[in-house]
């Protein structure tokens, strides 16, 4: 088979890409390692930025996101029981929308087919070859066969752990890392939210987040050491430890039930600084990890996808290589800005024991500060809403 994109990873970004190329007319395939029903599968957050919209809006792909979507005009900040409502739309103007994952992923797999969209589930064992070439190709096994598709460029959208990265030479790049010291217990369930805006909370006992996934379903999370056990947290005392930490504001407002979901992720934050390399480029997960405070994760990825697919339509509908020249300083630039906020928020709401009594201190006067100013609200509301692309 030969293409002009061979698209790996067919989550939300790759999913993305292939369908704004198809939209271009420019043909692409996409490989997913998983069946489209695990991909549909995962658990993950939907708090959507302005871009992440706008893309789903230029395919038309936004009916269900409009009509089922949750905006949210604040963000909450609770300093020791002491509440900071940060008027996000009132500040700029903007807001973002509550809309899982999951859903964005649907809507574009459901129009997949229709619009063109190839896509090859279970394809195992996909490997790159000659990325530093004009002429790369993707080999992959499936239904106990090898296949070979040659490509102009290919597009690594495969997450941390899939092969695009892993395919560039190890002397050609850097990355920096930071391992936080601690994790997040989290805990779905079906509940209505204690409140329609997200809510970080700084406590003694370590950080709180309450979010919603809908009306009826509500996701949580507490700050845990890393070698905490997941079998040590009952469902009755993460809610009271909830209740606790979220404060009077919101304790009241918990509603208690069952868990769908229950487990432990550490937190990170992970950039590898080549996001091109010859004819591979790298997208989403695949360059870079943030940390889950402040929601960026998703939307970066979406912001790779809208500086990558025009860059890529460019080249191929007119001849124009300054976009995918340019893709790699432009997508970092981004990149480092989206992980500075959520470094920040990660730095002002959670627990560092090795900060010691000034670390907190300092905490307490930073949120006090942001509680009185004007400006620095703004500024949380302009990240929190999405730097412009």
């Amino acid at each position: 088979m030969k293409t002009d994109v061979v698209i790996i990873g067919a989550g939300p970004s790759g999913l993305m890409l292939g369908h704004l190329l198809a939209q271009a007319g420019v043909d692409a395939v996409i490989l997913e390692r998983k069946t489209g029903e695990y991909v549909l599968g995962r658990i993950r957050a939907g708090v959507l930025e302005q871009g992440t919209i706008n893309i789903m809006t230029q395919l038309g792909l936004d009916t269900r996101l409009q009509t089922e979507g949750l905006p949210h005009d604040y963000v909450s900040l609770t300093n020791r029981n002491k509440l900071i409502k940060i008027p996000v739309r009132e500040l700029t103007g903007k807001h973002v929308v509550v809309y899982g994952q999951t859903e964005i992923t649907k809507d574009l797999m459901d129009a997949a087919s229709a619009r063109g969209v190839e896509t090859i589930y279970e394809a195992a064992d996909v490997a790159l070859h000659d990325i530093e070439s004009d002429t790369p190709f993707v080999t992959y096994h499936k239904n106990g066969q090898e296949f070979r598709i040659d490509a102009r460029f290919i597009a690594g959208c495969d997450g941390f752990h899939g092969p695009s990265r892993k395919a560039i030479p190890a002397d050609a790049a850097t990355s920096v890392e930071r391992v936080y010291p601690f994790g997040w217990l989290g805990i779905l369930a079906d509940v209505p939210p204690c409140a329609h805006e997200v809510v970080y909370a700084s406590h003694n006992n370590g950080f709180g987040l309450a979010s919603m996934r809908s009306n009826t379903r509500s996701r949580y999370y507490l700050q845990v050491p890393t070698d905490e056990k997941i079998e040590n947290w009952s469902d009755d005392r993460i809610w009271d430890e909830l209740k606790v930490r979220l404060g009077p504001e919101f304790a009241g407002k918990i509603t208690t039930g069952p868990s769908i979901e229950k487990s432990i992720a550490p937190l990170r934050s992970y950039i590898f600084e080549k996001m091109r390399y010859g004819s591979l480029f790298l997208a989403g997960d695949a360059a870079h990890i943030v940390p889950p405070t402040g929601a960026k994760g998703l939307n970066l990825a979406a912001s790779d996808i809208a500086y990558l697919a025009p860059a890529l339509i460019s080249y191929f509908k007119d001849s124009d290589a300054s976009g995918t020249e340019n893709y790699e300083a432009t997508a970092l630039a981004r990149v480092w800005k989206s992980s500075r906020f959520a470094w920040y928020l990660t730095s002002l709401m959670h627990n560092f024991p090795e900060d010691g009594e000034f670390g907190r201190k300092m905490q307490v006067a930073e949120l006090d500060y942001i509680a009185n100013s004007k400006a620095a609200q703004m500024s949380i509301a302009e990240n929190y809403i999405g730097l412009p692309l």
